[in-house]
């Protein structure tokens, strides 16, 4: 089984973010990039398939700037087996719509079984991007999974829903988005650590793949952010002393809650 794993280069979680007051993109030089943390969950999902499969591949596919090799050498870190770094100036600044055109083309010419991927960046959180990618490669595409199960070429998954979860299944090759519920992330042992130094990268550009620049970019996709404006501060909270009884504390929630238009 070949197994393809999308990964992005993403602000820290725990930073704050900056974003280009002149394009509304995200400045992710002005933080510690990071490994997007639902790729951890999709990388781990591929190791746990590879460890019952015997001569399975794990390649990692990201596209970024040249920047984002340590994003690349992060996720061979785990032990997959190689990857596919996609730089070249134009991808700059692509929306959903772009990427996944781009993630294809690299695509186009790869053989694989399963690409498995999070169901969203954290930065961006569209959550498009897997489905698309899928839609651009002609293949299903299994999506919001938290347990995935595989027999032959047959894939079961549970879909994550706000109800609880569907059960769907497909026939491969295709896109698997997982979400957080579907496994706990190992950490890079320190020979993986070690080994990922080694591991070969296939860097291309956009010439490439194919892909005409005009199509992709800041400039070429469909969407664009017109506007932006921080997140306004937090209200202060309403306190509520009880005297004990707690018939005091349980009217000012009722309260609240007809306020709130909530009962």
């Amino acid at each position: 089984m070949r197994i393809i794993c999308p990964v992005k280069r993403v602000p820290d979680t725990a930073a704050d973010k900056h974003v280009d007051p002149q394009d509304h993109t995200v400045d992710r030089d002005r933080s510690d990039p990071v490994l997007n943390a639902n790729d951890e969950w999709a990388i781990e999902e591929a190791l746990q398939i590879a460890e019952r499969t015997e001569g399975a591949e794990i390649i990692a596919l990201c596209m970024g700037p040249d920047q984002a090799g340590t994003t690349v050498r992060k996720a061979l870190s785990y032990g997959l087996d190689g990857a596919i770094q996609i730089t070249d100036d134009a991808v700059a600044g692509s929306d959903a719509v772009a990427t996944a055109r781009v993630l294809a083309a690299a695509l186009a010419d790869e053989p694989f079984d399963l690409i498995i991927m999070g169901n969203q960046s954290s930065d961006a959180r569209t959550m498009l991007v897997p489905a698309m990618l899928a839609e651009h490669l002609g293949v299903p595409a299994l999506t919001y999974v938290k347990d995935l199960e595989i027999d032959g070429d047959v894939f079961t998954a549970k879909r994550e829903t706000p109800a609880g979860h569907q059960v769907v299944r497909a026939t491969g090759p295709l896109v698997v988005s997982v979400v957080e519920a579907i496994n706990e992330p190992r950490y890079p042992t320190f020979k993986g650590i070690m080994a990922a130094k080694k591991k070969t990268v296939d860097v291309r550009d956009l010439v490439a793949l194919g892909v005409d620049a005009a199509e992709v970019g800041l400039d070429g996709s469909r969407t664009a952010i017109v506007d932006i404006a921080p997140r306004p501060p937090k209200e202060a909270g309403r306190v509520v002393t009880d005297d004990g009884s707690g018939a005091v504390g349980a009217e000012a929630l009722a309260d609240w809650l007809v306020e709130q238009k909530i009962l």
